[in-house]
Parts: C-alpha cells; sequence; structure tokens
C-alpha cells in the first residue's frame, strides 16, 4: 500500500515499513498531512493502540448515565452501568452495525437499536432481540460479539478515563508517566480535591490535518505573531485567571516578541507527551472572591502547599495523541480526526468544587474568551491551520521545518527531553513516538 512520496525525485512508492523516512531529525515531508493512506494508517496504528482520553468521570455520576463520544473516527459511548462500574462501548449495533445511541448525553435504562429494536444493556450485553424465534438454534445470541462491544481496555486516573482499542500495551499508569502530575496540579485547584467537567462544551472544526493542532498547543513561538491583535500597546494580553488585573506579558516593550518567551521551559516525554511552562504572568492575584479562595485552600493544605498550588509551573500539558490540558483558564481540549483535511476539537470547562461561585463562573467566561467559535485565540489559530492545509498543496517544496532550537535539545536520562522558550522541541518528541507507533507492526 503507498502512503506518499519522501521527494518530488523518487520514483518507486513508499510503503508502511518505510513510513519513517517520512520524519527526519528537524522536517517533516508534506504528505503527512495530505495522504488519506496516511490517515489510514494513523488511526490504525496510532489511535487504534494508544491510550486515548475519552471523558471524566463526573459527566456520568449516576448508574445509567453516559455521553457519547468519538475515539478518533471511532463513535463509543461512555457509561456507568448499574452496578457502578465505568465501560466505553463500541456504538455500533451487532445486528446490522447501526449506531444505536444517538444523543450527545442523557441516562438509560438501556440501549434500544432504533432499526430493528434489538436491546442492549449498559454494559453492552444484548438483553433482547424482538422476534427471538425467527433466529436458529445454532446462532447464539450471549455471543459478545452481537453485543455492543467494550473497549478491551478502560481505565482511570483520578476521573479522567482513558481507553484503548489494543488488548495489549503498556498499562495507564505508564503510558502517562510523569504527565499525571499535570492532573494532580488541575485538581489540586480544588479545595475539595474534587474537579467537575460538567459546564458545557464548545464544539468546533477546521479544514486541515488533526495535527496542526497537536503541534500547535506548545508551540510557544507563533504566540505574539498570531494573536497579535490580542495584545495591548504594553505588550499584555487580557486576563485569563480570577484574581488578575492584567493578562500575560505576550509582547516586549519594544513592540516584538517578548523575551521572556525563550526562557520558558520545555519538555517531551516518552509516548509524544509534553509540557510547556507557565506563562509570564506578573504580580500577585488578589480581590476579595480569590481571598477567600486562598483562605479555603489554606484551610485544606496549609500556606506553603497553597503557594504552590496557585503557582503551577506550566501551561500547556499534551497527553499525546488526543488531549491537552490547560492551567490558565483551566481546561480539557480533545483532538478528533475526521478525515486527512478534517479535524473536531472538543473543549470543555474545568469546574473546581469548594470554590466560591465566581470562580468557575470566571473559568467559563474566560473560556468563552479564549476558545470558543468566535473568541479571541481560537479563530486565529484556526486561520493557520487551514492556510497551512492549502498551502502544503503547492508544489514549492516537499519539507516542513521543525529545527527551531534542535541543537540545544537535551535528553535526560529518564528518557524525556528538555528545551526552553521557542524551540520546536514538543513537535520533534511528537513525532518520535508517531515514527514509533506507525513503523511498528505496520501493516
Amino acid at each position: 500500500m503507498s502512503i506518499g512520496i519522501p521527494t518530488a525525485q523518487a520514483q518507486a512508492p513508499l510503503q508502511t515499513s518505510d513510513v519513517a523516512s517520512l520524519v527526519r531529525q528537524d522536517r517533516v515531508h508534506r504528505s503527512i498531512y495530505q495522504d488519506p493512506a496516511i490517515f489510514a494508517l494513523e488511526q490504525r496504528q496510532l489511535f487504534g493502540k494508544a491510550w486515548l482520553y475519552i471523558g471524566h468521570e463526573s459527566q456520568i455520576p449516576n448508574p445509567g448515565d453516559f455521553v457519547t463520544l468519538k475515539l478518533g473516527t471511532q463513535p463509543v459511548v461512555l457509561v456507568r452501568h448499574k452496578d457502578g462500574t465505568v465501560h466505553v462501548l463500541y456504538n455500533r449495533c451487532g445486528h446490522r452495525g447501526a449506531v444505536v445511541c444517538n444523543e450527545p448525553k442523557g441516562n438509560a435504562a438501556s440501549f434500544q437499536c432504533c432499526y430493528h429494536g434489538w436491546t442492549f444493556a449498559t454494559d453492552g450485553a444484548l438483553v433482547g432481540v424482538p422476534q427471538r424465534k425467527g433466529y436458529a438454534a445454532d446462532i447464539d445470541l450471549r455471543d459478545p460479539s452481537l453485543g455492543m462491544v467494550r473497549l478491551p481496555r478502560v481505565a482511570s486516573y483520578r476521573g479522567f478515563v482513558f481507553a484503548s482499542r489494543a488488548a495489549d500495551g503498556p498499562d495507564l499508569d505508564t503510558f502517562l508517566g510523569p504527565v499525571r502530575k499535570s492532573i494532580d496540579d488541575i485538581i489540586a485547584l480544588s479545595p475539595d480535591e474534587e474537579i467537575a467537567v460538567v459546564g458545557g462544551v464548545h464544539k468546533y472544526e477546521f479544514r486541515g490535518n488533526w495535527k496542526h493542532q497537536i503541534e500547535n498547543l506548545n508551540d510557544m513561538y507563533h504566540p505574539f505573531f498570531s494573536h497579535a491583535s490580542t495584545v495591548e500597546k504594553d505588550g499584555r494580553q487580557f486576563q485569563r485567571r480570577s484574581g488578575d488585573t492584567e493578562g500575560a506579558q505576550i509582547g516586549g516593550q519594544s513592540g516584538g516578541p517578548n523575551a521572556v518567551f525563550e526562557k520558558i521551559p520545555l519538555r517531551g516525554f516518552p509516548f509524544g507527551h509534553s509540557l510547556c511552562g507557565a506563562m509570564p504572568f506578573n504580580g500577585e492575584r488578589g480581590g476579595p472572591v480569590f481571598e477567600e479562595y486562598r483562605r479555603r485552600l489554606i484551610a485544606r493544605h496549609g500556606e506553603e502547599r497553597t503557594r504552590a498550588i496557585l503557582t503551577v509551573d506550566w501551561h500547556n500539558t499534551i497527553v499525546y495523541p488526543n488531549l491537552c490540558l490547560q492551567s490558565a483558564a483551566q481546561h480539557i481540549r480533545v483532538i478528533n480526526p475526521v478525515a486527512v483535511d478534517r479535524t473536531e476539537v472538543y473543549v470543555y470547562p474545568i469546574l473546581l468544587k469548594g470554590v466560591p461561585d465566581p470562580i468557575n463562573h470566571d473559568v467559563i467566561r474566560y473560556l468563552n474568551v479564549t476558545h470558543a467559535a468566535a473568541s479571541l485565540i481560537q479563530t486565529d489559530d484556526l486561520e493557520a491551520f487551514e492556510r497551512i492545509q492549502s498551502g502544503i498543496e503547492t508544489d514549492g517544496a516537499d519539507w516542513l521545518v521543525l529545527a527551531r532550537g534542535a541543537d540545544k535539545d537535551v535528553e535526560e536520562a529518564d528518557g524525556s527531553w528538555s528545551g526552553i522558550g521557542t524551540s520546536e522541541l514538543p513537535m520533534r518528541n511528537q513525532y518520535r513516538a508517531w515514527t514509533r507507533y506507525l513503523s511498528e507492526g505496520a501493516l
């Protein structure tokens, strides 16, 4: 199966076993964003094997609660069974393959297919077949494959539910590794050490490959240029956090990018995960509401621990390939590839239990400003993604450059990578994982 041409001069089609030739140390071939065969291979080898974020347990607090979602291109149902266990089911009837559950969320005692009325328990088991006598005795209607089949692996870390379509592979703790700390940091922001993902969702799509979005999240090179319209004359952006009186220092005093960005730490981890350091916020947060929030944290954790909780040392954390957590306007972002040139993104605010109500109100308000369909930030990025997808159709050059800071990458003893500032280290780290997923055991 041909999946791309590594150079304009190449004559022989590239085979799946040679997918690594599409990625060099400091650049990638444009076909990885264009070729439907590569997209299909990604769905089988990457989205079909990795742990993917599916949802949060707070979205399904009661037996029968469900949410319909996507794992890559696969429609699934996240559901809590009557015994309290959490399952992820393929949203597919075991009879003729129709999508069974068509509502985005709700509560159900069972699921029934609209086509022929086959009925399934909330753990996926087939429990009802109309006119059952029409089937011969040699058809075993207890066969699990005739139900809404469960994904083979489902696991949760502190309420964050992940699923894998592969029966074998690293366990979730191994997969997450050091990025578990980012989940811990988010939960610590709650005086009750509990969060709720129940504040609604922003959904948008763009005409471009999913990798544009995942590359963008820890790209510290672009903010001043892409988001220049959001920066005041003093170089500051708008507020993003409750208790702030001003935004982050995006621009410098000379009218260009803020030099502080060149000092922000970057980390790349195994399996393609990465994080970037905190945005350059200056000054103490304050005000009556924020001080009440701080008081509640101190009552639980003490002053020293509270100080650490409120000075989170990262901005975006990527759990590759489909999840991003942000610490400022705290939210969950899920990337769903639809086609080689079409991507859906879901953005969920993270609400904190035990905080004064205005704190959670601010989370939703700021997320509307930054990541809604007509917001100040996300629209800039979407414009860039669609321009990339159009631009790489030209024949000017075959390779896209990810070389910034490559000479300063440091491989740590634990297998992670570290860099600083506007380096493209997070993207290089993603493509190390991408190459491994697509090359090892490629079909």
